[in-house]
């Protein structure tokens, strides 16, 4: 087995608006509150079934358990989360699980292996977005009930169509679509035979530290206590307000009125610097800030394009005066921290050799093209300089902003044509991003697994067959080393251009303890303590 990871009572009637709306009078946040403001622009659903994005993901970790997790200090373990102990049959294909008896959802009924089973199998029906990590293990909608088991109430198998390693099937059941749903409460809000996906959207079925109390999108998150769950926390209600503005975020963390700032730049972070009265946890994430070409576009079809594109940039300078303290010069698409992964950076601003790229692509005098990207800082800066350094290079690039989710919705309808955006790993293997990346099996618009290289209309099937090499390679050090290639290969002939990796920086007040964020961007809010 691998081992690894209201409010207070004379409060309760105080309206949300309102708390936000009192001056600094109020002093501080309520001791059993915890109040972070920060960019939720890019939420689409709470539905673990659904959710894809960052910040979602991050609220359904805290909402849902799932079977196996992360090591919260040693990603690279799995522990059992709500699987007590598990094994693996000799030929690979069969994994048993053992579920906690004592785990309850919170309106009290017991969490069993008929409700693991459900949520597995309830993804793949759905088939949202995320469902590709749960899909590649064989599952289909017409077996998933044959393939994922209740045994009985405490036991859970899977029966997969072929081999898998153990640990990259337990990293697959640790990403936020592998969260236990209460089938009862699914079934019983399902509209029109979607598994109860409208109503999960914005409401909780879980077994987690907390449960959901409203969700208004581009406004604010209200979690309370799971009065179920064993925690200790005495944070009894978490509070997220949507602030898009990083200044209006630090104004309000100056002011006590929030206890964390989650989206502040360097402009922001500079002035807390040497203040004993905020900390900042500071900590590198598995978010990758990249540019992506459309390759269904007629000016972006050419290899050579996407390189001329590669050379224009200059990384450096949008990192030092734009990212210092938030983002550093990344130009792989596997996070550092990931096993495998490349530091080192071999493109740098070369606008001769940008030039003479497009002219061998046809275009010795450039091309007009757009740039969607998200409205919120840093990013209107960053497309800002992006536009000026392609422009040396004869691409003119028209600006459009736009909030993250609909940045996200026009990508995943391959309608952009160049798009800034930000790419985060869904579990601790180097096939997370591989597969993202490298995959596409089916270009058509009626594909099943719509990966990131999907959204770009772009198929390599070198590339399909590496990362399927890769996958399967049991020996360690062999496998590694094929990630390495393909990493190599993949910067060199792909159309997308990896640019930065996110250092996160939480700006806390000085009474906030236990913040704890990993590189697969974890942060359970049970573990923040307020003195």
């Amino acid at each position: 087995m691998v081992t690894r990871r209201r409010f207070l009572a004379g409060c309760s009637a105080v309206p949300f608006l309102s708390y936000l709306s009192i001056n600094t009078a109020f002093a501080a946040t309520p001791a059993s509150m915890l109040v972070m403001a920060m960019q939720i622009d890019n939420m689409t659903s709470l539905d673990p079934a659904e959710s894809f994005e960052a910040i979602g993901s991050e609220v359904v970790g805290n909402l849902y358990q799932r079977l196996v997790m992360p090591n919260p200090d040693k990603p690279s373990e799995i522990k059992g989360e709500l699987a007590q102990s598990w094994e693996v049959s000799e030929d690979g294909k069969t994994f048993t699980f053992h579920l906690d008896p004592t785990v309850k959802f919170s309106d009290g009924s017991p969490l069993t292996a008929e409700d693991a089973a459900f949520s597995l199998q309830r993804v793949v029906k759905l088939d949202k977005s995320p469902a590709f990590i749960i899909n590649q293990f064989g599952f289909t909608k017409e077996n998933a009930e044959q393939m994922i088991v209740a045994k009985d109430a405490k036991t859970l198998v899977l029966n997969l169509a072929e081999p898998a390693a153990e640990t990259f099937l337990l990293y697959c059941l640790s990403a936020p679509v592998g969260s236990i749903v209460q089938k009862k409460a699914a079934l019983a809000n399902q509209q029109n035979g979607d598994q109860g996906n409208a109503w999960i959207k914005q409401n909780s079925a879980g077994s987690g530290p907390f449960t959901l109390r409203s969700w208004k999108a581009s406004e604010s998150i209200i979690l309370e206590k799971n009065a179920q769950h064993p925690s200790k926390t005495a944070t009894k209600r978490v509070i997220i307000k949507h602030i898009v503005d990083p200044a209006a975020q630090l104004l309000m963390l100056q002011k006590g009125d929030v206890d964390i700032a989650r989206d502040l730049t360097t402009e922001q972070l500079k002035p807390l610097q040497g203040d004993s009265n905020f900390n900042v946890i500071k900590a590198d994430v598995s978010s990758i800030m990249l540019m992506s070409c459309n390759t269904t576009h007629e000016h972006l079809k050419k290899p050579q394009v996407w390189q001329a594109l590669k050379w224009a940039i200059d990384y450096n300078s949008i990192q030092q005066n734009i990212l210092p303290l938030t983002h550093r010069v990344h130009q792989s698409f596997l996070p550092s921290g990931f096993p495998a992964a490349l530091d080192d950076q071999p493109f740098k601003v070369d606008v001769a050799k940008a030039k003479a790229l497009l002219a061998e692509a046809g275009y010795p005098n450039g091309f007009e093209i757009t740039l969607d990207h998200y409205s919120a800082q840093p990013y209107p800066d960053i497309a800002q300089a992006l536009q000026t350094q392609l422009a040396a290079v004869g691409i003119k690039v028209s600006l459009i902003s736009s909030e993250n989710r609909q940045v996200l919705t026009k990508m995943r309808a391959r309608s952009h044509q160049l798009a800034l955006t930000v790419w985060g790993a869904d579990y601790f293997d180097p096939n997370s991003n591989t597969e993202a990346f490298c995959v596409n099996t089916d270009n058509s618009t009626e594909a099943r697994n719509r990966t990131l290289a999907w959204r770009c209309g772009w198929s390599d099937d070198a590339f399909n067959k590496m990362t399927v090499e890769a996958l399967h390679e049991k020996d360690p050090a062999k496998r590694l080393a094929l990630y390495e290639k393909i990493q190599r290969e993949h910067r060199e002939k792909s159309p997308f251009i990896e640019m930065m990796q996110d250092t996160k920086n939480l700006a806390c007040g000085k009474n906030i303890t236990g913040v704890h964020l990993t590189v697969l961007r974890d942060n359970p809010y049970e573990q923040v303590k307020k003195a």
